[in-house]
């Protein structure tokens, strides 16, 4: 009994489904793990991984100091044996199956990454691999890959530049949605509002499933949108450079006023920004910058936009004027 099927089994129980055996199996377990109807549909994939794992140490406490339980005598004697099978049977699987279940289900503290709107962060993974996240996403990820393969999970939209590893195979959990790679550079965006998770590749060879189900393999400039309510996968060609252009941009504004504006060209330009008055402060600007454009040429659309002028100061500063906005 693999994982999947343990997670299979305690859903189908949790929605009523199970077979009056498969009850019987579940609730020997929840007698010594505590109930936990209320929590599970609310685990997300991590934090199921990290439940079921501690379910196998007591399994594992199980086997290591087995005990002999007296049954009553008032039950059937069919019952016993029935019994007493259904825990063999556990305990014989997960016996034969405990090197696969100890790299896959010891407990694995995940650091998580959560990008604020209106930014983007870059981070290298232990192993050495880039992530690019966009702005409202989350990334978890081990601090280190002791495992035989390396898993990581995403809500939102990341860019993915994996370094090569044979051995390990690297892993990434968007929903139901399970992208597997060797070593490869990738897109992928979840869309909880269009219910969707799109996977786009520029370099290598991916592999893209939903769960257990594979979805396809998609090489460069191609693409694989699965839709999660309708199970239904379309793959396409396409041109990668626009599912990853998110990438280069390197300030974006949303409806922000002038003065939030100049906080974030102050950080970005190193450069001090003011202001004649203060109602051109309150003007507001949607826009983004891309990577590498210099300070003029952001300012100039943005004081355009605003019916504004600005002038640098002998000291290095910028003084931004105009007639302004109301609030």
């Amino acid at each position: 009994m693999s994982r999947n099927d343990i997670e299979e089994l305690l859903d189908r129980y949790l929605n009523g489904e199970a077979s009056p055996e498969e009850n019987e199996r579940v609730e020997t377990w929840l007698n010594n793990n505590g109930n936990i109807n209320s929590e599970w549909q609310q685990l997300d994939k991590a934090d199921k991984d990290q439940w079921l794992s501690g379910l196998f140490n007591e399994i594992r406490g199980t086997i290591n100091n087995p005990k002999v339980i007296a049954l009553p005598k008032r039950n059937p004697l069919w019952k016993y044996i029935g019994a007493a099978a259904a825990v063999l049977a556990i305990f014989f699987t997960v016996y034969l199956e405990w090197p696969v279940l100890q790299n896959r289900m010891h407990p694995v503290q995940l650091t998580a990454l959560h990008v604020p709107l209106n930014q983007k962060k870059q981070i290298t993974l232990a192993d050495g691999s880039q992530v690019w996240v966009n702005a409202g996403s989350e990334l978890k990820y081990p601090v280190a890959f002791n495992a035989k393969t390396r898993e990581v999970y995403l809500s939102g939209e990341a860019y993915f530049d994996i370094k090569h590893d044979v051995s390990k195979p690297f892993i990434i959990h968007t929903g139901k949605v399970v992208t597997t790679v060797l070593g490869t550079a990738f897109n992928i965006k979840e869309d909880k509002n269009q219910h969707t998770v799109v996977v786009t590749v520029t370099r290598g060879k991916v592999s893209v499933a939903n769960g257990d189900e594979p979805l396809g393999i998609i090489t460069p400039n191609q693409q694989i949108s699965f839709n999660i309510q309708s199970n239904k996968a379309i793959q396409q060609a396409v041109d990668a450079t626009r599912a990853i252009a998110w990438q280069k941009i390197d300030l974006h504004f949303e409806d922000q006023t002038f003065a939030e504006v100049a906080k974030q060209l102050e950080q970005r330009f190193n450069v001090k920004i003011g202001f004649s008055n203060d109602r051109i402060k309150n003007c507001r600007f949607t826009g983004a910058s891309l990577t590498g454009e210099k300070l003029e040429k952001v300012l100039k659309t943005i004081c355009d936009f605003n019916n504004a002028t600005y002038k640098t100061q002998p000291d290095g500063s910028i003084t931004i004027d105009g007639p302004g906005c109301d609030n």
